[in-house]
């Protein structure tokens, strides 16, 4: 991390020598730990996944419960034995669908962290963009890490020069 911010600082040190741009650095991590609304968000993101994490829980300890009986009745059960695996398989089954569908990539704690917290972070990135205009900054970069470039000025943007040099439309 020390090596990351170490070069961070001679890439800003060797622009803003170079080009004399106005370059800052700005901790979102931090502002959005001192903003309520994000400290509301996700103390309910947290409460909500807890319980879902609850819930699973006392599924996967039903499932062993299941299995254990199964096991103990297991040379008396001849003729049901295979439904008996079946109805353990499925409920596992059932568990892991439910934890992918709470947890998962695209999941409905994904889908809420979305809906709670990119509000608040767009508003921050919003303040950030605005301070940078008013204030003439041509670089704003996150001192956490997490973002990376906040804020760039256009005239540093070569995409279009990059894409017509590789005769891209």
């Amino acid at each position: 991390m020390k090596n990351l911010i170490l070069t961070i600082g001679l890439f800003v040190a060797s622009l803003s020598l170079a080009n004399a741009q106005k370059i800052a650095v700005v901790d979102i991590n931090q502002i959005l730990a001192d903003m309520p609304a994000y400290q509301k968000a996700q103390e309910d993101l947290d409460k909500v996944a807890a319980e879902w994490r609850q819930e699973i829980a006392q599924q996967y300890d039903e499932i062993k419960s299941m299995y254990n009986k199964y096991q103990a009745e297991q040379v008396l059960l001849s003729d049901v034995k295979k439904q008996r695996e079946d109805e353990i398989m499925d409920k596992e089954k059932d568990v892991r669908e439910l934890q992918k569908r709470k947890f998962g990539p695209e999941g409905e704690l994904f889908v809420m962290r979305r809906e709670l917290v990119n509000p608040i972070q767009e508003k921050v990135y919003g303040a950030v963009e605005q301070y940078a205009l008013e204030s003439s900054y041509d670089l704003i970069l996150d001192k956490a890490g997490s973002a990376g470039v906040l804020f760039a000025s256009e005239q540093f943007d070569k995409t279009d020069l990059i894409r017509r040099r590789l005769s891209i439309r």
